[in-house]
C-alpha cells in the first residue's frame, strides 16, 4: 500500500464539455482516487468551455498562447512556490496553458509527471492518422512541416501551426522538464521512444477504471459503441460491417451506437428507422455503466492507433468482451479468443465477422466475459491504478532529490 501525505499538483485543461471526453474521466478518477486514499491533491485547471465567453480580440490571440502563455507560467510558479506540493502531475496543456506550466515547475523547483494521453508529442493534432489511415510522416522530424501541409488539424492549416510551433519550441523542454512520463500503453511507449524521445523516462502507466456499480448477469442485449462519432474512431467502418451482417441475415441482437461528434448526423440517418440499429445519443456516466453491463460485447473498431481504449477496460470491468482493431493499444489490452476478438484493422470483412462470431456462441461468450473481467482486476483495477500512480511519484521525487523512496 501506498503511504499516506502526498501532495499532488495536478495541472489539466479540460476538454469543452459538449464532447465526450475519457481523458477529463481519467482525470477525475486519479483525483478522486488518491484523495481517497489519504493524499492531498490541488488543481491548477483551465477549461475550453470558457473560450466561448472570452472577447473577440481574446479569441484572437489565443492561437499566440499555445505554444507558450507567459501569464500560466506566473500563476503557477506563484502557486507552487505557496503551496509546495511534493511533485506536479500534468495532463493536457492544449490550448490555454501550454507548456509553460513546465517552466513554472522549473521556476519553484517542483518535480513534474506527465501522462501521455495521446501522440502530441510527434504529432501535432496526436492522433497519427490523415486521411483515415495511419500515418508517421512527423514521427522523428525536428520540424513537422508534413501535419501544416496537410491541414491535420480539423482540416486546416491555420489551425494546425499553432500546434506545429508549440510541438517543434517545446520539445526539449517537454523532453528535459518532465521527470517521469507515463505512457497509457506499451504500444504508445514504443513509438515514443522510436521517434527519440527518453527511454529511460517513459514509464508504462496504464490507466485504471472504477469497480462499476453493475456487472452483465445475462448473455447480453445488445452490441454496443460507446464513444466519439468520428471517422478515426472506426464509425464509418462500423456501419458498413453491420450492413455486410445485415445483407447476410443479420445477428440476433441489435447494434447501440451512443456518442457524440462529428459523423452524429450521418449515424442518426443511417439508424433511421431500423430494427437491428438504434442511436441513443450521448449517454451520461449512469447509463454508459447499464448500457455496457447489458452487453453481448462492446465495438471498437478505431482506424487510429488508440493509445490506450477506455471503453475496453470498462467492459472487462463489467465482465463484458470485446471486438476491436487489432492494432495499438488494443492488441495488447485484448486476448484475441480469449478476452474478446481483434479484427484486421481497416478491413469491413473481418470486422463483420468479429461481429458475428462474437454473437454466434453464447457460452463462448460468457467465458470471455469471465475472462475479461480477471483481467481487469490483474491490471485495471483502483488498487493497482494508485499503486503505479504513486510509484511514478516516488521515482520523479527520487530523481530530483536523489533519494531513492520506500517502495509503493
Amino acid at each position: 500500500m501506498s503511504d499516506p501525505g502526498m501532495h499532488v499538483l495536478v495541472v489539466h485543461n479540460r476538454y469543452n464539455s459538449a464532447q465526450p471526453s475519457g481523458e477529463n474521466n481519467v482525470v477525475d478518477q486519479e483525483v478522486a482516487l488518491l484523495r481517497a486514499a489519504g493524499h492531498r491533491v490541488e488543481l491548477f485547471e483551465r477549461r475550453s468551455d470558457d473560450i466561448a465567453a472570452r472577447s473577440l480580440p481574446g479569441k484572437a490571440a489565443l492561437p499566440l498562447l499555445v505554444p507558450w502563455n507567459p501569464a500560466v507560467r506566473k500563476e503557477l510558479a506563484a502557486r507552487l512556490r505557496a503551496s509546495r506540493p511534493d511533485v506536479v502531475h500534468v495532463h493536457n496543456v492544449f490550448p490555454l496553458l501550454s507548456p509553460a506550466v513546465l517552466a513554472a515547475c522549473a521556476d519553484a523547483g517542483v518535480p513534474a509527471v506527465a501522462t501521455l494521453h495521446n501522440y502530441t508529442q510527434v504529432c501535432p493534432p496526436g492522433t497519427l492518422q490523415r486521411d483515415g489511415r495511419p500515418c508517421a510522416e512527423c514521427v522523428g522530424t525536428t520540424v513537422p512541416l508534413p501535419a501544416v501541409r496537410h491541414g491535420c488539424y480539423r482540416g486546416s492549416r491555420l489551425a494546425t501551426v499553432p500546434l506545429a510551433v508549440s510541438l517543434t519550441a517545446n520539445r526539449r523542454r517537454w523532453w528535459t522538464g518532465v521527470d517521469r512520463f507515463f505512457c497509457i500503453s506499451a504500444a504508445q511507449r514504443d513509438v515514443l521512444v522510436r521517434s527519440g524521445m527518453p527511454a529511460e523516462r517513459l514509464a508504462v502507466k496504464h490507466n485504471f477504471v472504477p469497480e462499476p456499480d453493475v456487472r452483465r448477469t445475462g448473455p447480453g442485449e445488445h452490441l454496443l459503441y460507446l464513444g466519439r462519432l468520428a471517422e478515426a474512431k472506426g464509425v464509418r467502418l462500423l456501419m458498413a460491417a453491420w450492413d455486410q451482417l445485415a445483407a447476410d441475415g443479420g445477428v440476433d441482437v441489435p447494434l447501440v451506437l451512443a456518442g457524440a461528434g462529428p459523423l452524429e448526423g450521418e449515424v442518426a440517418a443511417w439508424a433511421a428507422g431500423r430494427d437491428d440499429v438504434r442511436y441513443a445519443g450521448l449517454y451520461d456516466p449512469a447509463e454508459c455503466r447499464r448500457a455496457l453491463a447489458r452487453s453481448v460485447a462492446v465495438v471498437a473498431p478505431s482506424t487510429w492507433l488508440e493509445a490506450f481504449g477506455l471503453v475496453v477496460v470498462e467492459a472487462m470491468a463489467a465482465g463484458v468482451p470485446a471486438v476491436a482493431a487489432g492494432h495499438g493499444a488494443f492488441a495488447e489490452l485484448v486476448e484475441d479468443g480469449v478476452t474478446g476478438l481483434l479484427h484486421r484493422p481497416g478491413e469491413t470483412a473481418s470486422l463483420a465477422s468479429c461481429l458475428r462470431r462474437i454473437t454466434a456462441g453464447p457460452d463462448r461468450n460468457r467465458e470471455m466475459g469471465r475472462a475479461a473481467r480477471r483481467r481487469y482486476e490483474q491490471g485495471f483495477s483502483p488498487e493497482v491504478g494508485l499503486e503505479r500512480l504513486v510509484e511514478g511519484y516516488r521515482a520523479a521525487i527520487a530523481g530530483r532529490t536523489g533519494i531513492v523512496g520506500g517502495s509503493s
